[in-house]
């Protein structure tokens, strides 16, 4: 049932987002093409990264009573890089989750690519739930 709501376009679960005033101070922001998870057309959406969370928008302008249109968690992302090989679409990137699914994304140029691949890496390596606490070594306190 969840899967035909989302399908029908109810949006994300409030609960992927809360607490997270993605409307103010957010890391990176702007249009990007992404491809629909049902239906593959590209459509054109404002795009937010803050805090290990990518939301997406219709419009630019995002406020405390703006609904994200989708919410990816980018500490469950696995890799992020660039698709023109597999679209054979020039400036698109690919975003690749652990539950197997691979969203795309296309920029207005290259350089606009490389700055979302590269935010959206950092953000992957600073959220990664691969490296737990008790699994980081300081070396350095070992002298």
């Amino acid at each position: 049932m969840d899967t035909i709501l989302r399908a029908l376009g109810s949006g994300p679960n409030p609960e992927d987002y809360m607490g997270l005033e993605f409307w103010a101070e957010p890391e990176r922001v702007g249009w990007l093409n992404k491809q629909g998870e049902y239906i593959k057309t590209w459509r054109r959406r404002w795009f937010v990264l803050k805090q290990g969370k990518l939301l997406w928008f219709k419009e630019s302008t995002v406020t405390r009573t703006s609904v994200p249109r989708g919410v990816i968690e980018v500490g469950r992302c696995l890799t992020v890089k660039g698709a023109e090989d597999t679209l054979n679409k020039p400036f698109s990137f690919e975003i690749a989750t652990s539950d197997g699914c691979t969203m795309y994304f296309i920029a207005d140029s290259d350089k606009e690519k490389e700055e979302w691949i590269n935010s959206i890496g950092r953000c992957i390596v600073q959220h990664s739930r691969s490296v737990t606490d008790s699994e980081v070594v300081d070396y350095d306190s070992r002298r």
